[in-house]
């Protein structure tokens, strides 16, 4: 195999499939990069136990320069081989595999020979069967991850709450994702989906997902097979594995009735919180204090061994019985983020009981449940 390319180009593609590659594996060839020449173009995979990235650099692709030789594969080191690759002095460089899979890279004075393995003990990716076929919009499917991602549950102890559950009925997608403390749910239409299905995809697979998707793509393809859900573009196959087990009926967790409701446009209470916020995360306990009277709304943060903070927020409405209630104020920032620049309305039942964050207009199907913190 030997081929010349825009150096800038190939680390593009590069970082995208290292997403895919730990440096802990009980494997040693997949703490490499797998590169595969043919006469149509270039594809690189990387792959660990969860994920599994390929993306495909066309022949014709005019920016990257792509000079094909002679076709064929190799495996390298996935860190070593970026390093040099991003050290190389010159706009392109020729990669050239010789005897023993030992690879000659040149870029102008500099050449570096390293050391290959065999691309046939390369795990081969699951095959996938064309079926359960849903077709998104790229910009969709990230807002969807970035309105639900940050609830799944950082411990292992219940490992069906690390991911996202994602079920596709009546002509709905809806994602849901919980950590038992707080609870975000969106939902969309979606028009071309072939058949309903029931799947949750690990939060670590999401995050690296939408960081690899870039606007370009007009459109995202999902197809799912048993333990596997594969998203395809033109350019790019990415395999995440789903989890096991029975996702809880977060459904009975979102109340229906409510004693008090306030209207906030976000920013004003985004900042407002990142002001109490800055004493609380001093303190041992993390928490907030919301005040709610018929014609004022007090926030209290405090630290014993710093101070304590003290707000009147301004907002749109304030409706129903007074109320005091504590809860972390990391939740609330989150749940807060993933709503943007609008205004929302906040339901409260009592000062124990979890409440709702939504939006207060529009047909925007999206709901964050945050649990509060009992205080004496």
């Amino acid at each position: 195999m030997k081929f010349t390319i825009n150096r800038a180009r190939f680390i593009q593609e590069l970082q995208t499939v290292q997403r895919a590659i730990s440096t802990k594996t009980t494997i040693p060839i997949l703490t490499g990069v797998k590169i595969e020449l043919n006469h149509e173009g270039l594809n690189l995979t990387g792959s660990n136990a969860d994920i599994s990235i390929e993306t495909f650099l066309a022949a014709d692709d005019e920016k990257a320069e792509l000079q094909i030789d002679t076709t064929g594969t190799i495996v390298l080191q996935a860190r070593f081989f970026s390093e040099i690759i991003r050290r190389l002095p010159e706009v392109t460089f020729t990669l050239e595999v010789q005897e023993n899979h030992q690879v000659l890279i040149t870029s102008g004075a500099a050449h570096f020979t390293v050391n290959g393995l065999d691309a046939d003990n390369y795990p081969h990716l699951p095959v996938v069967e064309e079926q359960n076929q849903l077709k998104l919009p790229v910009h969709m499917l990230t807002k969807l991850i970035e309105e639900t991602v940050f609830s799944v549950s950082q411990h292992e102890s219940r490992p069906i709450l690390t991911g996202v559950h994602f079920t596709m009925s009546n002509g709905q997608l809806l994602a849901v994702a919980t950590d038992s403390h707080r609870l975000s749910q969106r939902i969309v239409p979606v028009e071309n989906a072939n058949k309903d299905f029931d799947i949750v995809i690990p939060g670590k697979s999401l995050v690296e997902l939408s960081r690899s998707l870039s606007d370009e793509e007009a459109e995202v393809e999902i197809s799912i097979m048993e333990n596997q859900v594969l998203f395809k573009t033109p350019t790019m196959y990415f395999y995440s594995r789903l989890l096991e087990g029975n996702y809880p009926d977060t459904n009975r967790l979102i109340p229906t009735s409510f004693n008090t409701e306030l209207t906030f446009s976000v920013p004003t209470l985004l900042a407002a919180i990142e002001r109490a916020s800055l004493l609380s995360h001093e303190g041992r306990n993390n928490i907030v204090r919301l005040a709610i009277a018929d014609d004022s709304v007090i926030l209290y943060g405090n630290s014993p061994e710093i101070g304590k903070v003290e707000e009147e927020l301004v907002y749109e409405k304030v409706e129903g019985e007074p109320l005091e209630i504590s809860f972390n104020p990391d939740y609330m920032k989150d749940a807060l983020r993933a709503f943007g620049d609008m205004s929302i309305k906040i339901q409260f039942i009592s000062a124990i009981r979890p409440f709702t964050l939504e939006p207060s207009e529009g047909d925007v199907s999206f709901i964050q449940l945050i649990t509060p913190v009992r205080t004496n």
